[in-house]
Formats: structure tokens, sequence, C-alpha cells
């Protein structure tokens, strides 16, 4: 099973490289859209609990979201509660964004489970989700999407 890995490696750059071509018109890069897309789903959202559900490291997320702030996708406020953290918001054009990133997803998951049976699809799924509940149990990442 050596080999397992490399595969989950060239699935993973072939859809960025796919969502970038996607994305370009929107102004959004092709590893931005799980940002977005928890942020919408969570306004409000600290800097640190995101980096905790998407699993990168908080120097990532901090970058991620500067650039998505200049981009006009999101905003960062100050938490009243704890002046330390910074809370994530989504602009209207954020939202509006959602539809796109929902309709690539969906796009690039025809293509590549076209010719599967339905079964096959649910099957990959289910074991999908068990290796990456383990993944985030070995990094110690306990939050869940």
């Amino acid at each position: 099973m050596p080999a397992f890995m490399k595969h989950i490696g060239l699935l993973w750059r072939c859809a960025n490289l796919y969502r970038a071509e996607k994305y370009e018109s929107i102004g959004l890069g092709a590893y931005q859209d799980a940002y977005l897309t928890q942020i919408c789903k969570t306004p409000g959202i600290s800097q640190e609990k995101l980096a905790g559900i998407i699993c990168v490291h908080k120097s990532n997320v901090a970058r991620q979201l500067a650039s998505l702030e200049e981009k006009g996708f999101v905003e960062r406020r100050v938490d009243a509660a704890d002046r330390r953290n910074l809370l994530v918001y989504p602009t209207q054009k954020a939202l509006n964004a959602l539809e796109t990133i929902h309709k690539v997803r969906a796009e690039w998951n025809g293509l590549l489970f076209s010719g599967m049976d339905e079964e096959q699809v649910r099957a990959l799924a289910k074991s999908a989700e068990a290796l990456a509940a383990r993944a985030r149990a070995i990094v110690g990442e306990g939050e869940k999407e």
C-alpha cells in the first residue's frame, strides 16, 4: 500500500489545478474555498478555530485570511470578549462566491466519479471519512467540519 498516499496527493494536486482555473474569474485561489466555505457556514469564527477545523497551521490561516480580506471576501474583527482573538466574517462577495464554489466542487466530483456506480462512490466516501477521522486523531486536530 505504499502508493496510496501518492495517489491521494495526486488527486489533491489535480483538484487544485481544476479549481484554480475555475475560480480565477471570481478572484479566488484554489486553496481558499475551504476557508470561505467554513467562514460562511460559521460567521464570527475565530482564526484559531478555523485552523483546527480545516487542519492547517495558524500562520497559514493568517496569511490566507489577509489575502481574502484584501480581495474583499472576509472581514476580520477583534473579539470583544478576548481582544487577542480575531473573528472572521464573510462579506457579501464571499456569500456570492459560494454558488461558484459549490458548482465547481459538484462538477469536479461528477467528472472524477463518472463511470462509478452509486455504491462504489458511497463506499469510497465512507472509507475516506474514516481515514480523515483517523488522520485528525493522529495529528491532534479534534475539530470537525
